[in-house]
């Protein structure tokens, strides 16, 4: 079964070591701990340089050892119980700290203190982690995040829908299986719109509602919507959030193609590099156009669903160039699993 938004939620597990947003909060905290045990230790400029340069020999190395720790340890402790995991993490800072602490003393410029004042700073920074990443994960519980996605999700109204009925209905003489296709696609479309989202789900399928909301839209613009694909290093087994990319063709079409008399051009690129798979849209763009309010408020509603599931490991930027408005999409490259 492919990952839930859940991942990102309280569980009653320690955070994932292996998360972007995780390490970074790590590092910005213990940091923050050591530069404030600097300043408390310090009584002018002079010597708070030596002492946030003394104690950060001790820190980076530390943290640098923690975390790669972690990171290889991270699936063995989030299936422990909490307190159990909680307790090995503990025991790891204290047995990283013992190692440093013989190892690097002839490092030092002075000599150090004693054992016993480094293992309580330790214990205390990595107990203060710990409460901080219990508590965020408490304030992002499953029914507080589920409940924020759905209110994302139900911003996504499709307002090609009346505009798709009635292209529909003045096919229904003229072209009744062409009129029938494109009812399946209007009916497949809305169930996906409907379903329950929270489960990241297959690229390809991901692709194939675009491609079914797209032919839609032709049917109504016809040749003034043309459409370049590029996805031939797809990634297959990828898994992404549902809807992620449906919104901003829509964004697309009614910014970049709806506006204009003539022609116009809306290219997606999909492709993996290394462990991210990328996502490139682009639309033609006129300047002084009067949707500016609608696409930002579009583009957060897609950022704020990415931040749900996977945190500051994915990414959404836009860019024009001339008259060419871009989206870039980079998220995990999760590969789905069977159920």
């Amino acid at each position: 079964m492919a990952r839930s938004i859940n991942q990102n939620a309280y569980t009653g597990a320690l955070p994932s070591f292996r998360n972007l947003g995780i390490l970074l909060r790590i590092l910005i905290i213990a940091n923050v701990l050591a530069f404030a045990v600097a300043v408390a230790k310090s009584s002018d400029l002079g010597t708070l340089w030596r002492q946030t340069i003394e104690i950060s020999s001790l820190v980076e190395p530390m943290l640098i050892l923690s975390l790669l720790a972690l990171a290889a340890l991270n699936d063995v402790l989030r299936r422990a119980p909490y307190w159990l995991g909680a307790f090995a993490v503990l025991a790891l800072e204290l047995a990283l700290t013992t190692a440093l602490y013989f190892s690097g003393r002839a490092l030092l410029w002075a000599e150090p203190a004693p054992l016993v004042r480094y293992w309580l700073l330790v214990a205390l920074a990595t107990a203060a982690l710990l409460v901080y990443f219990d508590l965020r994960g408490r304030a992002l519980s499953p029914a507080l995040t589920e409940a924020r996605l759905q209110a994302l999700q139900a911003r996504i109204r499709p307002h090609f829908l009346f505009n798709s009925l009635n292209a529909v209905l003045s096919l229904i003489r003229q072209d009744p299986r062409r009129a029938e296709t494109a009812l399946e696609d209007m009916a497949d479309l809305f169930r996906t719109l409907m379903a329950d989202n929270r489960e990241l789900a297959p690229l390809a399928r991901e692709v194939e509602l675009c491609r079914q909301y797209l032919d839609l839209e032709q049917l109504r613009l016809g040749e003034r919507l043309k459409v370049e694909w590029r996805t031939d290093r797809m990634p297959r087994d990828a898994v992404v959030p549902p809807l992620v990319l449906q919104p901003l063709l829509e964004n697309a079409v009614y910014h970049g193609i709806e506006p204009r008399v003539e022609p116009g051009v809306v290219s997606i690129e999909i492709y993996a590099a290394g462990d991210e798979v990328h996502a490139v849209l682009r639309n033609p763009y006129r300047q002084g156009g009067n949707h500016h309010a609608g696409n930002k408020m579009a583009l957060a509603n897609i950022r704020e669903r990415l931040q749900l599931h996977f945190d500051a490991e994915a990414a959404l930027t836009t860019k024009l160039a001339g008259d060419v408005f871009q989206v870039h999409i980079v998220v995990p490259y999760v590969r789905g699993r069977e159920s």
